[in-house]
């Protein structure tokens, strides 16, 4: 068994991650910092899970003539209102996969989880706050909140995105070419994405507001 190397952050996020000044990863989120080192995720997210949602063969011309490459599709989340999407390409699989884990890792987002369903009206964290719609390509995905006990009705593909994200109740619905798994998994974390720049902006409305009647 190959031993493992041990960390040593290149990045200043990294720094304050290792040093434990930043113990959380909302402190990240909050610095507006990017994620370079998957390491980081390592350590704020520990429970984080990971699913393959594809494999597949791809190829392209090269002056040497066509070149084949696997690509590798990967999700990740805690179940707890953290995930991410990772592609990865190389030569062989097992190489596509472990680059597509890499991927995920810095492309970890966090989802407004709530209970945003007029029918139940419960409180808790078991769907979203509200309507989301993202797109990707050709492919659109819209998820509605949905009440305690309905589960992700959804397509395999996004519903694992979902249920990463530790969304436990939701309608899905797709419009465009639902089975390209890659778009349809872009998508659907493009739709849980726009909750966040919603939030943002609602607060930077309520900053301007509040200073204009200063």
């Amino acid at each position: 068994m190959a031993e493992q190397k041990e960390w040593v952050p290149r990045t200043e996020l990294g720094k304050k991650v290792a040093s434990g000044e930043i113990a959380s990863i909302d402190q990240v989120f909050d610095s507006g910092k990017k994620i370079l080192e998957p390491e980081i995720i390592g350590i704020l997210l520990p429970d984080l899970r990971d699913e393959v949602v594809e494999r597949k063969s791809t190829q392209r011309m090269t002056a040497s003539g066509r070149k084949q490459r696997m690509r590798a599709v990967i999700v990740v989340g805690n179940g707890n209102g953290y995930v991410g999407v990772g592609v990865g390409k190389a030569a062989d699989t097992k190489q596509a996969i472990a680059e597509a884990l890499v991927d995920a890792k810095k492309r970890v987002i966090k989802v407004q989880l709530g209970c945003g369903s007029w029918e139940c009206g419960c409180g808790t964290s078991h769907s979203l706050r509200q309507k989301a719609t993202g797109k990707s390509g050709t492919t659109e995905i819209i998820i509605k909140p949905a009440p305690r006990g309905v589960g992700v009705v959804a397509g395999e593909t996004a519903k694992k995105v979902l249920e990463l994200a530790g969304v436990k109740d939701a309608w899905l619905f797709t419009k465009g070419r639902s089975r390209n798994v890659l778009n349809t998994v872009l998508a659907t974390m493009n739709a849980l994405e726009s909750m966040n720049r919603t939030k943002q902006g609602t607060g930077q409305a309520r900053a301007a507001g509040a200073a204009a009647s200063e």
